[in-house]
């Protein structure tokens, strides 16, 4: 296969997948090492770039995803006549403290935020934004929380190594 034909069949897999697809699924499916998907993908994107095209690839959630270009957001939102569904302050708060001291219980989330946290974790996990991923060894077995691939999407992160520090996003009290 040329390189031409191979760029096809990737974009064609992305295209059918519509979910991130890990490169080693795609060196599977197209019998090449993992190296040439990156190699072909991160050829692909640059492109796309380059083109006045209305894709683009984009690694996300430990795979490759075709998207649209953001500039085409506004078109495409029409066509989807897609509704707002944001998270609340509420939502975000805890989805922020599950990303970044996971594992983490509901006792512990509620022991951060200082309220109840049944309906936000809730939410959550509706959305796949959070999942339950185990249970902690102590009194009364509480579930785990830890996030999804979803939010991984969502936010645009190829792995959790690409939060922010927490440091990073606390304010510095100033000195006195």
């Amino acid at each position: 296969m040329s390189n031409r034909h191979l760029w096809g069949a990737i974009e064609a897999l992305l295209f059918a997948s519509g979910q991130p697809l890990p490169p080693e699924k795609i060196a599977g499916i197209l019998n090449i090492s993992i190296e040439e998907v990156h190699t072909l993908t991160n050829d692909m994107a640059t492109s796309m770039a380059d083109e006045k095209r209305g894709l683009t690839i984009v690694e996300v959630a430990g795979g490759y995803q075709l998207c649209t270009k953001p500039i085409w957001f506004s078109i495409v939102s029409k066509l989807a006549e897609i509704q707002d569904s944001r998270l609340s302050a509420a939502a975000l708060e805890t989805l922020a403290i599950v990303a970044f001291k996971q594992p983490v219980t509901r006792q512990e989330i509620e022991g951060i935020r200082g309220v109840n946290a049944d309906r936000v974790i809730a939410t959550l996990l509706d959305r796949f934004l959070i999942k339950e991923i185990g249970r902690k060894e102590a009194v009364g077995r509480p579930i785990l929380y830890g996030t999804t691939n979803e939010f991984l999407q969502c936010f645009g992160l190829k792995s959790l190594d690409d939060l922010p520090a927490i440091a990073s996003l606390v304010p510095v009290a100033p000195e006195q």
